[in-house]
Parts: structure tokens; sequence; C-alpha cells
């Protein structure tokens, strides 16, 4: 199963960090195709537990607010948001009258799908767009796999105290702790390294950088156990077995989600504003 992980990471990396690096259109898409499967994947889910999410509206949805993200309109979020809840409705509606009792949960579901996966993955295009994008990126993403591979690895050698036990058991204190001392020396270590390679010192300091990795690797780590709730309510492992030894793409970017999210709006209104 490592050995699988590793060898996944080490083809699909460098294709992230080229899209990263290009910016635009090209890191839009590449984010869009994960998120477009992770869309169908949440929907997926639920449906192995009976319900009947509307899973092309769904991922449509979430596909279009990523399309107003990548046009730089995150003003137009709302209407979008709005529309696409309008148009669920009105399908689960008819699905109602055509008989389907449990329409009004599964209007609930393909709903949570699109503000989960689309509202929320929107940001993950917005932190490339802000002043000095490109660094940000390399900072928020690369602290969150830091963290996360620091809980694995030191929660699994040396832990004792389960952080979860219900949602994910195999979670510790200790492994939560390590992520998070990980972030906030990853954040650091990747912010001084981009500023050896040309970064703005003044605007991505490695205190900043420290800052942004600690307040991510807090608080991003909940998308995972979030992801875990549903896949221990449906009774599933993984999202889907898309990914070799990964699981599925909803897997992958369970915290991701967050902290593009969160890392927007932190560096937005504490750094940038």
């Amino acid at each position: 199963m490592l050995r699988q992980r590793v060898l996944v990471v080490v083809v699909l990396l460098p294709v992230g960090l080229w899209a990263i690096y290009w910016g635009g259109w090209l890191y839009a898409l590449v984010v869009a195709i994960l998120l477009g499967l992770a869309s169908w994947e949440f929907g997926g889910l639920f449906a192995q537990a009976g319900l009947q999410p509307a899973r092309v509206l769904m991922t449509l949805a979430s596909l279009a607010l990523l399309g107003a993200a990548a046009l730089e309109r995150l003003d137009v979020l709302p209407v979008v948001l709005g529309g696409a809840t309008l148009l669920l409705m009105s399908y689960h509606m008819l699905r109602y009258e055509r008989g389907r009792d449990q329409a009004a949960t599964d209007f609930a579901v393909s709903l949570s799908g699109v503000v989960y996966i689309g509202l929320l993955g929107a940001y993950l295009i917005a932190v490339r767009q802000l002043p000095d994008g490109l660094w940000w990126v390399l900072v928020v993403l690369p602290s969150i796999w830091v963290a996360d591979s620091a809980a694995y690895f030191i929660g699994k050698a040396w832990g004792r105290h389960r952080l979860s036990p219900r949602l994910s058991p195999k979670k510790t204190w200790e492994g939560y702790l390590a992520g998070v001392l990980a972030g906030l020396l990853g954040g650091a270590g990747f912010a001084a390294l981009w500023n050896a390679l040309g970064a703005d010192a003044l605007t991505l300091s490695a205190a900043r950088g420290a800052w942004l990795g600690l307040f991510l690797s807090v608080l991003a780590p909940l998308g995972d156990l979030g992801e875990s709730m549903v896949k221990r309510q449906v009774g599933a492992k993984d999202s889907s077995h898309l990914i070799p030894g990964h699981g599925g793409a909803f897997d992958r970017v369970d915290s991701w989600l967050w902290a593009g999210f969160l890392g927007y709006f932190f560096i937005r209104y504490v750094f940038l504003g």
C-alpha cells in the first residue's frame, strides 16, 4: 500500500506542480477535473446508502462555480449557487411528484455536494489569482501535504490516544499534533525556499509562512474527518478506487478544499488586507 501511494505521488506530483506554475486556465482545468471527479464520488457515496442525489446536475453546478472562479468573478458565486439551488430543488420536486419519497433528502445531499465541492473548491483557484499567487499556492498546498504525511507516519508509529474513535479510529492526538507542528515548520520552510527562488520577501516571509501553515494544519484536518463521517455512515472505506493506494479523488481533496478556502481568506484579509 505504501509503495503504491509513493509511486502515485511520484507520477502525479510533477503534473500538479506544472499546472500550479503555469496557472491560468491550465491550473483551473486540473482543479476542475479533480473536483469534478470528487463531486461525482460524493454523490456516489450517498447512492450506496440508497439515496439518489442528482449527480450530473451536482457535478455541473460545481464546475460552474469553478468556472466563475477561473474567470476571476468571485462576486458571482452567490448568483451561481442560488441558480444551482433552484435548479436542484426543481429537479427533486419533480422526482417527488413521480414517486420518490426521499426526494427532499436527495435534494439536501445534492446541494451539500455543490457547496462542499464547488463553492469551497472555487477558492483553490482564487488563491492562485492573488498577488504572488504562485508562491501562496506553493505554501498552502505543500503545508497541508507535509502536515498530513507527518500525522500519518507519527500517528502510525507512536499514536496512542485516539482523536476521534468513531469517525476515524486510526487517527490519534499524537499524529494530529505532529501534523500541526509539521504544518508550521513546513509553512516557514517553504516560504523561505520561495524567497530564495524569487518570491517577494516582504509579502511572503518565513514568519507569514509559519502562521499560515499553523492556521491551516490546525483546521484543515476537519475536512478529512468530515469525509470520514460520510464514509462511516454509508459503510464505505474509500470514495472510489480511482487512484491506487489513495482511494478516490474525494479522498485526496478533503483537506485541500478547506486549505484553499481558509488559506484564501487568511491571506486576503490578514496579510494583504
